[in-house]
């Protein structure tokens, strides 16, 4: 199990390899589909974002309320296929990692390995587990969003595999294979 220190530096990219365990600590940001829409559209329009997204992770997640005493309520992951649309773009802006869950296209594994990224899968199903590592939240942007609005995280010891690698690496294309009986 690797532990990671965000936000992810090239240095630290570079010796994730697809498969590996890893425990994110640190500030990641937060942003599903009508989020990543209003991005894009400012992008499209070469407008500035309301939020740096250089160097940040994002998760894609839109939690259900909080409980009291706790920062965010079950905070399972979103399939990351409905950002792959915007995810090129924004990557190649500077954003240096995802967390989602499911395969993403070759449009955004290509953008993965230009831009010397990362794409993390969390666990679907495991949403109260991944909120207990969700020690506090603060709005950014897009509150009208509700749940769906892009807030930053800080976390501690957030639970997730390395899905796509810097290389392009791929546990969705190479971990299939080690149990087909063909």
């Amino acid at each position: 199990m690797k532990k990671i220190t965000l936000p992810l530096t090239d240095e630290q990219i570079s010796t994730l390899k697809a498969g590996d365990s890893v425990l994110l600590s640190g500030e990641m940001i937060t942003g599903r589909d009508a989020a990543h829409k209003r991005l894009y559209e400012l992008i499209e329009k070469g407008e500035r974002l309301p939020v740096d997204i250089k160097g940040e992770t994002i998760y894609y997640v839109g939690p259900a309320p909080a409980k009291p005493g706790y920062a965010v309520g079950p905070a399972g992951p979103t399939s990351s296929y409905r950002m792959d649309k915007y995810a090129p773009a924004l990557m190649d802006l500077g954003l240096k990692g995802m967390v989602g869950k499911g395969a993403r296209s070759p449009e955004v594994i290509d953008a993965i390995v230009r831009n010397h990224g990362v794409y993390f899968a969390a666990i679907g199903g495991a949403a109260a587990l991944i909120a207990k590592s969700i020690k506090k939240t603060e709005p950014i942007c897009y509150e009208d969003l509700g749940t769906e609005s892009v807030r930053r995280y800080f976390v501690e010891d957030f639970p997730c595999i390395v899905a796509v690698d810097c290389d392009g690496n791929n546990v969705y294309e190479t971990e299939p294979k080690k149990y087909n009986r063909e």
